[in-house]
């Protein structure tokens, strides 16, 4: 890696502690709810309200952003999106009421939404095919160590500052802050960045050929002919199913936590961080494993789809025997597991925009990806609270059979995995 250059890693490595930000600033308001909603009078469904509404904004920030970054390039939507999001975060704290959150809990779920679309083209952009799944393990990495470093970050801010409002101006200036290394490194692709050797710019762009095929992606097709094909149904529908799972956590587990268990906030801060070191190795893992392979001889097409299943597989064990979890101990045990399949499969699937298409329609079908696993969870979010009255035992249950079906999509929609070319070149 260092005859040849390293600038990629450390683009990558910016989003991904882009991405640590981004799982703080989120993830606050589930740490807090128990303090805020003592404070202001707030209900579980007033949460869930606040939840869904930052959801359904993340969804249509997907798509939105997703078009942004195509539009406008990596660096300078990097810069909306974080900036946004950063000052939304800040926002929170002259929240009084339900309405204020659902505002300021809308335009935060907007802004965030660029981050993933932003950080696949990204992905597309500077890395070869053979480490585009390790490098999103890396940049997707940034979401676990999010979720790991959030609870006892928050949990410290809290009893520091003796507020909630002080947490959230403190989170958010995180990400006003890194603007000045990402617009320091960030100046260009690696076919035009000052700073890149010309081995490694040689490097990632013949790296960028399909080794079966000996082809670029090239293809870039408007949004009607993308949402024509059914590859690009496959990604779609693998992310509708896959996300929610994730969501399971994000959003459920302080509040499992503190119904279940009893657990107050020093207390969730002490549990809660534990499922996201499983999903930090698991980002490794998918990404090492799916390289491993396709340095071994195997296809792009079977290295994707061995990974997924694999991470599938370790989804849908783990969510069942969590239904009969006897501890907080055991549970955030196998709610890492959970993870570790869940991350193992997540960064390959979403490499498959740049797998099918060429960078110019790589963060729009990765938007369209995410607004629809977006959706998907604002169902799931609808659906916890009706479902759990009890236990949360159903939610784990539909957790294992979303597992099942993200799978299925990647093996029946998806074909052969390989660059795609337009309907009449392939006619002619």
């Amino acid at each position: 890696m260092n005859k040849i250059g390293k600038l990629r890693w450390t683009i990558v490595t910016l989003v991904a502690i882009a991405t640590v930000i981004n799982y703080i600033d989120r993830g606050a308001l589930g740490f807090l709810w128990p303090e805020i909603s003592e404070d202001l009078g707030l209900s579980k469904t007033d949460y869930a309200i606040i939840l869904n509404v930052f959801t359904f904004a993340y969804a249509f920030g997907q798509t939105l952003f997703g078009k942004i970054f195509d539009w406008i390039g990596t660096r300078i939507a990097f810069v909306l999106c974080i900036g946004v999001w950063s000052l939304a975060t800040m926002l929170h704290a002259v929240a009084t009421n339900l309405a204020g959150f659902v505002t300021f809990r809308a335009i935060l779920g907007l802004s965030e939404a660029g981050n993933w679309p932003g950080a696949t083209k990204a992905n597309a952009e500077w890395f070869p095919i053979k480490e585009r799944a390790l490098a999103q393990g890396i940049f997707n990495s940034g979401a676990a160590i999010g979720g790991i470093v959030s609870a006892p970050i928050i949990a410290f801010l809290f009893v520091y500052l003796e507020s909630w409002q002080a947490t959230f101006i403190t989170i958010g200036a995180l990400g006003l802050l890194w603007l000045i290394p990402w617009l320091f490194v960030y100046k260009s692709g690696p076919d035009k960045h000052p700073w890149i050797s010309e081995t490694e710019r040689e490097y990632i762009l013949t790296g960028q050929r399909n080794a079966e095929t000996n082809e670029v992606a090239t293809y870039a097709p408007d949004t009607k002919e993308i949402l024509s094909r059914k590859e690009s149904w496959g990604v779609i529908l693998a992310s509708f199913f896959l996300d929610p799972i994730w969501w399971l956590f994000v959003g459920w587990l302080p509040l499992y936590l503190s119904e279940t268990y009893g657990f107050g906030v020093a207390e969730i801060g002490r549990y809660a961080w534990v499922p996201y070191v499983g999903a930090m190795f698991g980002a490794w893992f998918g990404g090492l494993l799916a390289q491993n392979r396709i340095d071994s001889g195997w296809t792009v097409n079977k290295s994707r789809k061995f990974v997924i299943s694999l991470g599938g597989l370790i989804m849908l064990v783990s969510l069942l025997m969590t239904i009969k979890a006897a501890t907080p101990l055991i549970a955030v045990l196998l709610m890492a597991a959970i993870l570790f399949g869940f991350q193992t499969a997540v960064g390959n699937i979403q490499t498959l925009p740049s797998d099918f298409y060429s960078g110019k329609s790589v963060g729009s079908l990765a938007g369209y990806a995410g607004t629809a696993a977006k959706l998907a969870v604002v169902l799931l979010n609808f659906l916890i609270p009706v479902i759990t009255v009890n236990s949360y035992a159903p939610a784990f249950a539909v957790g294992a059979g979303l597992a099942i079906m993200t799978v299925l999509s990647v093996w029946i929609l998806c074909g052969h995995i390989q660059p795609l070319s337009p309907r009449d070149a392939k006619t002619a």
